[in-house]
C-alpha cells in the first residue's frame, strides 16, 4: 500500500535547510523552467533557421548562458522523468511515452519536492507526463498549483477530456486544475502561459518555481489562424536544402507540418515575451533564473541544423537540443559553453544555486553545473551520456548509444551483434553523424561498448523498472478514480484499438465499488462485463447496445497487480477505452 512521503522528505530536506546557514539577507533566486514539446534544435531564428519568426527567445538566447552541447532522451515522458530528478529514466520507472510506461514511481523527489524544502511555492502549467492518477500526479510530486492536460498530449487517446473534440482539441479545452476537471477558454498555450503569469504575480514576494511546459509544437498541430497566415505562403524545404543531412526530401505533407509548427513555436514566442515582460514589470528579474529548452528532437522532417535523426532517435537530431540560461544577477549572458550537459544536470545545478540539499538516499545521475557556469574546469567534461529509445523496454543494441568526450557508439542492430555492426562516430569532426569509424577505432568502439553494457544491465535492473509504479485504487487522495488508455498496459502498442488485450497495474483498497466502463463507440448487446483483479473475477450480462456498461457495488479484494478489464459479445473481446471506479465503503 502507498505511503505519503512528506515526512520523509521532511527528514531528508528539514533539518538541512534550518541549518544551512542560508543568509537571510541573500534572498533565494525564483526558478522558472521552460520547456516546448517536440520542438526541435532548427526551430529557432538563432539556431539558423531564417524562415522562423522568434525574435524573442532569440533575443533572450543572446542574454542567456548557452549550453551549445546540451542533450534530452529521444522522447518526451523519459526527458521529464530525468528533468524532474536528475536521473535517467529507467531508474524512475518510465521507459515509454505509454503503454504504462509513462508512470514515474512516487518514491522518486522531483525539483519541486526539492525546492519546497527551501520554502519554496511550486506550480506547473502545460505537460506533465509522469502519470494521471495518485500518487503520481504534480500534486502527489510536490506541485502547490497544477494545471495540466492528461497523458502525453492533448487529443490524445489518455487524454480522455479533449479526445472527442477532434481538431479542435487545442481550443477551448477542459483541463485538469489541481486535480480538478476545469473548462477553459481559448488556445492551450495561451492558457497556461497566462496561469503561469498570474502564479508567478500572487507568489512576487517569496520565492517560486514555475515549470510552464508547453505541450505545443506537438502533434496535433492546431493553431490560431492568425498565426498560421504568418508563414502560409513559405516553402519550408528551403532551408532544410541548406543544410540537411537526410537523404529523403520534404513531401508536402512535411512542409504543411512545418508551416503549422513554425506557427505553433511563434505562438509560444510571443508568450514567452509576456513571460519576461511580466518579471521585469514586477521588478523581479534580476533575481530569476530563467532557463528554455525543448524536449527531444522535431517529429516531423524539417530543418534541425544539419543533424541526423529526428524525434525517437539516439542521433544527435533526436537527442540534442537548445539550453538557454539566465539569471542577470548570478551571471553574465550573452555566453556560450561548450561543455556538455544534459536534462539530468538541471536538478543538481539548482540545488546547489537555491542552496537546498540533492537527495541523498539515491543515485543522482546528473552533474552541477555551478563551476562550468563560473568558468571553471570539471573532470567530469568527457563522462558518458546513454542514450535509448525503444516501445515497452530497452531493446539490446537497438537505437541505443553511449556518448564519451568526442565519441559516440551507436547500436542500430542485434542483441548478438558484433562490435563491427556498430556505428561510431567523432561528433566533434563528424557533427552531423555520417562517418563510421568503427573499423578504424575497434579498440575504442569495444570499450565504449563495455561501457555502454554495464550501464544498460544496471538500469534495467533499477527496482522501479523491474516492479512498474503502481496506480492506487480506493483511496482518500483520488476518488473516483479514471484510468486512461494512456497509463494502460498489456500488448504491445496498446493505443485506441478495440479488440486487444488490455489493463492497469494496481494497488486496490479493500472495499465495495461502482464502476462504470466507457467504450470508444457502443458495444452490441447480449454480451457479458468482465472484471478480472487477480483470483477474483466480476461479471454480468449486459442487454443493450450502449458506450457505457455500469457494474454497482462489486466487492474488490486488497491487491497489488493486473486489474483486467474487458467485454465478450460475438467471440469479440473489447478493451474499455477508460474506466472511472468510485469507492464506496
Amino acid at each position: 500500500m502507498f505511503v505519503k512521503k512528506r515526512h520523509l522528505l521532511a527528514t531528508l530536506f528539514g533539518i538541512l535547510f534550518v541549518f544551512s546557514g542560508f543568509s537571510q539577507e541573500k534572498k533565494r533566486p525564483n526558478v522558472i523552467l521552460i520547456i516546448t514539446d517536440d520542438q526541435g534544435y532548427g526551430d529557432l531564428g538563432i539556431t539558423g533557421n531564417h524562415q522562423i519568426q522568434t525574435p524573442v527567445l532569440d533575443q533572450f538566447a543572446k542574454e542567456s548562458v548557452r549550453f551549445n552541447n546540451f542533450y534530452v532522451s529521444p522522447v518526451c515522458a523519459p526527458t521529464r522523468s530525468s528533468l524532474m530528478t536528475g536521473r535517467y529514466s529507467l531508474r524512475t520507472g518510465v521507459r515509454d511515452t505509454y503503454n504504462g510506461g509513462a508512470i514515474m514511481a512516487q518514491s522518486e523527489i522531483t525539483i519541486a519536492e526539492m525546492l519546497k524544502q527551501g520554502g519554496y511555492t511550486t506550480g506547473i502549467f502545460g505537460k506533465w507526463h509522469l502519470g494521471d492518477n495518485y500518487p503520481s500526479r504534480p500534486n502527489d510530486q510536490g506541485f502547490d498549483e497544477s494545471l495540466i492536460h492528461l497523458s502525453g498530449g492533448m487529443g490524445q487517446v489518455g487524454d480522455f477530456t479533449t479526445y472527442f473534440q477532434g481538431d479542435r482539441s487545442y481550443f477551448d479545452p477542459v483541463l485538469w486544475h489541481n486535480g480538478e476537471k476545469e473548462k477553459y477558454s481559448g488556445y492551450c498555450s495561451d492558457i497556461f502561459a497566462d496561469n503561469a503569469l498570474q502564479f508567478i504575480e500572487k507568489n512576487r514576494d517569496n520565492p517560486f518555481f514555475c515549470y510552464l511546459s508547453f505541450n505545443a509544437p506537438h502533434t496535433p498541430l492546431q493553431v490560431p489562424e492568425k498565426y498560421y497566415q504568418q508563414y502560409a505562403d513559405i516553402d519550408p524545404s528551403l532551408a532544410f536544402k541548406k543544410n540537411n543531412s537526410a537523404s529523403r526530401e520534404m513531401s508536402e505533407k512535411d512542409k504543411e507540418d512545418a508551416r503549422r509548427v513554425y506557427a505553433m513555436v511563434t505562438n509560444i514566442d510571443d508568450n514567452i515575451g509576456k513571460l519576461l515582460n511580466k518579471l521585469d514589470a514586477l521588478g523581479i528579474s534580476e533575481n530569476t533564473i530563467v532557463m528554455f529548452m525543448t524536449d527531444n528532437g522535431p517529429q516531423q522532417l524539417r530543418y534541425v541544423g544539419g543533424m541526423r535523426g529526428l524525434k525517437g532517435s539516439v542521433y544527435r537530431g533526436g537527442v540534442r537540443v537548445p539550453f538557454f540560461f539566465r539569471y542577470p544577477s548570478g551571471f553574465k549572458g550573452n555566453k556560450d559553453i561548450e561543455t556538455t550537459a544534459a536534462h539530468i544536470d538541471v536538478l543538481p545545478t539548482l540545488a546547489q544555486l537555491c542552496n537546498v540539499e540533492t537527495p541523498s538516499d539515491r543515485k543522482i545521475d546528473g552533474k552541477n553545473l555551478l563551476p562550468v557556469l563560473q568558468d571553471k574546469k570539471v573532470d567530469w567534461a568527457d563522462r558518458s551520456l546513454f542514450f535509448y529509445w525503444a516501445r515497452r523496454f530497452p531493446e539490446l543494441y537497438h537505437n541505443i548509444a553511449l556518448q564519451k568526450g568526442d565519441y559516440k557508439l551507436v547500436g542500430q542492430t542485434n542483441y548478438n551483434a558484433s562490435i563491427g555492426d556498430f556505428g561510431l562516430f567523432n561528433i566533434k569532426k563528424d557533427p552531423s553523424e555520417q562517418q563510421n569509424l568503427v573499423q578504424q577505432h575497434t579498440g575504442l568502439a569495444t570499450s565504449l561498448k563495455n561501457e555502454m553494457d554495464a550501464i544498460y544491465q544496471e538500469l534495467v535492473a533499477s527496482e522501479n523498472l523491474v516492479h512498474q509504479p503502481l496506480i492506487a485504487i480506493g483511496t482518500e487522495f483520488e476518488n473516483p478514480i479514471i484510468l486512461n488508455r494512456n497509463d494502460a498496459s498489456g500488448e504491445r502498442g496498446i493505443w485506441d484499438q478495440e479488440e486487444i488485450y488490455g489493463k492497469w497495474e494496481v494497488d486496490v483498497k479493500k472495499g465495495t465499488y461502482n464502476i462504470k466502463f466507457k467504450f470508444i463507440k457502443p458495444v452490441d448487446a447480449s454480451g457479458r462485463m468482465f472484471l478480472e483483479t487477480g483470483a477474483v473475477v466480476n461479471q454480468m450480462k449486459n442487454d443493450v447496445k450502449t458506450d457505457v456498461i455500469e457494474m454497482n457495488n462489486v466487492q474488490l479484494p486488497e491487491m497489488e497487480g493486473s486489474l483486467v478489464p474487458f467485454y465478450m459479445v460475438k467471440r469479440k473481446r473489447i478493451f474499455p477505452f477508460w474506466v472511472e471506479m468510485e469507492r464506496i465503503e
